[in-house]
């Protein structure tokens, strides 16, 4: 591996009224409108000095466009390019400047067909850490990790651990041992990439890391206050697997954003997996109340990076279902 990637970095929404998305976002959860125009709002989270983590693009129809990772220089990008290419899988180029302040950056599928993207060069911006002032809704400090649904857990862990240098952190798997999910990092927290066993390529959610469990209270109320309560899924709660304190949120396109804190540091080199029985009651919820269905059934569409189509999804090889306890 002669290429070094940092961290997941921004996520791509289509989304069908951008001022709709814009309420939810930024006044509700209290992101950073970085710059708009009349089909792009750009966002970021208080802590990221980045010119974006977040990119809503206006669309008939809501999908996810692409994942997006940064790497350390340039030359990385003609490196994971070969690689990619090794693999039979498809490639796109998309020079500096033809995505709003970002350098060149390179487009792949996975080996689950997900669409990625990788960069090295985005506009820097000011931090606005210390900018209590702006503090409002959910306080969000920076994106932290994307979770996507895959028919094949195994094939996407041996990828992304063998190809791309990824570390796991933990894991689940069934009564007969097969990986049923996967948490995988690049930076030293939990997770940047996380695979979960069901009908995919989907993306589950992407999740924002906050401060403290204070603003994930502070946010619901904040919903609630606007309207919003009804977009509350999931929790508050605290995961067993990655500790995590939770909140799990709907946009008004129906995508899925996590709100998240907690977890600890993965940088020792001789950190061990934590393996997790899928029929532990504790892997996904350490306390709070049991996750309604629509959080293992629905999931948003990603879309090809050549095309634009809708990429069809496949049906997982393990039998899709709740843990037996919860069911």
């Amino acid at each position: 591996m002669d290429f070094s990637i940092i961290r997941i970095a921004r996520t791509v929404l289509h989304v069908v009224d951008l001022q709709a998305s814009r309420k939810f976002y930024v006044d509700g959860l209290g992101m950073i409108e970085t710059e708009s125009d009349e089909n792009h709002i750009y966002l970021r989270g208080l802590e990221e000095h980045s010119h974006h983590s977040l990119l809503l693009k206006k669309a008939e129809k809501a999908a996810v466009e692409v994942l997006s990772y940064k790497v350390q220089k340039e030359q990385d990008l003609d490196e994971i390019e070969k690689l990619f290419i090794s693999q039979g899988l498809k490639t796109r180029w998309l020079a500096k400047g033809q995505q709003h302040q970002m350098g060149r950056t390179l487009r792949v599928h996975d080996i689950s067909g997900i669409p990625l993207e990788f960069f090295a060069e985005m506009t820097v911006v000011d931090r606005m850490l210390q900018r209590y002032d702006h503090y409002r809704g959910a306080k969000i400090q920076r994106i932290d990790h994307v979770n996507c649904a895959v028919p094949d857990v195994q094939k996407a862990y041996d990828f992304y651990v063998n190809q791309l240098g990824f570390s796991c952190s933990e894991y689940t798997d069934t009564e007969d041992g097969n990986l049923w999910a996967a948490w995988l990092y690049r930076k030293p927290t939990v997770h940047d990439q996380a695979f979960m066993n069901g009908p995919g390529p989907k993306l589950h959610h992407f999740a924002y890391s906050l401060t403290d469990r204070l603003s994930i209270l502070d946010c619901c109320d904040c919903l609630a206050s606007m309207g919003y309560a009804t977009s509350i899924e999931r929790g508050p709660g605290r995961h067993g697997l990655s500790n995590a304190f939770f909140l799990y949120l709907r946009d008004p396109d129906g995508h899925r954003i996590e709100l998240y804190t907690g977890d600890y540091l993965t940088s020792d080199p001789d950190l061990k997996p934590k393996r997790w029985d899928l029929n532990d009651p504790l892997r996904q919820t350490f306390w709070g109340h049991e996750a309604p269905d629509c959080w293992f059934t629905d999931t948003s569409t990603f879309m090809d990076i050549e095309t634009g189509d809708e990429i069809e999804s496949e049906e997982p090889l393990l039998k899709q279902r709740k843990p037996e306890i919860m069911a």
